[in-house]
């Protein structure tokens, strides 16, 4: 809504022309405090429990014609982590304060939460939606039994095809069986395995069996 407002100055003075007058006219803008926030909502899809995901950014732009105050940002969310935006802040028009956000699961499942974001603004408080999910990625590994008698076996690992090779287990495997837990999502494993008999002797590597952790 514009106020129009009219007005004006008078000089009076010796001068053979006073008084002098002067026009004045303007208009008033009445002041906007309106926030932007976009995304309003992060996905942060399936993250290994004990990683952390990618940063994810949030912009939050004051599109009014007057200075906004934040007054408090808070994230809620077991997992989530917020940085980047430290309140109380004030921004002026067209100013933009960037969030950065990321997802490190402590536990496997569906994971929500939220940042609040409280100011001055109309609507205020604006929340953006926070989704995610821990997952435990593991390998489970079986063999057959080796012809010749044997005190047990050994697992080996390896992020290269064909070499590389590194033992995992910290102690002989007695059974046909081995399970890795300590993998990496977006990484392919490959391993062997190996005979070692009651003196000690160990045998050549088994064929190689590979996984591709998602």
């Amino acid at each position: 809504m514009l106020l129009y407002v009219s007005g004006s100055i008078s000089i009076v003075s010796n001068s053979p022309t006073s008084p002098t007058s002067v026009s004045l006219s303007g208009s008033a803008v009445a002041a906007s405090y309106t926030l932007s926030v976009s995304p309003t909502s992060l996905s942060f899809g399936k993250v290994t429990v004990g990683t952390s995901s990618p940063a994810d950014m949030v912009t939050v732009t004051n599109t009014g014609n007057a200075s906004v105050t934040l007054s408090s940002i808070t994230q809620s969310g077991p997992g989530y982590l917020l940085s980047g935006g430290a309140a109380p802040v004030t921004l002026a028009p067209s100013q933009k304060l960037t969030l950065s956000v990321t997802f490190d699961p402590t536990a496997a499942g569906s994971v929500s939460g939220s940042i609040s974001i409280v100011s001055n603004a109309t609507g205020s408080p604006a929340v953006v939606s926070l989704s995610g999910t821990g997952v435990v990625h593991s390998v489970a590994l079986t063999w057959n039994a080796s012809a010749s008698t044997v005190s047990g076996y050994n697992v080996y690992r390896s992020t290269t095809s064909g070499s590389g090779y590194v033992k995992i287990n910290s102690s002989l495997v007695s059974g046909l069986t081995y399970t890795d837990s300590d993998v990496t999502s977006g990484t392919t494993y490959y391993y062997v395995t190996s005979a070692v008999d009651s003196s000690g002797s160990e045998s050549a590597y088994s064929n190689q069996a590979s996984a591709a952790i998602p």
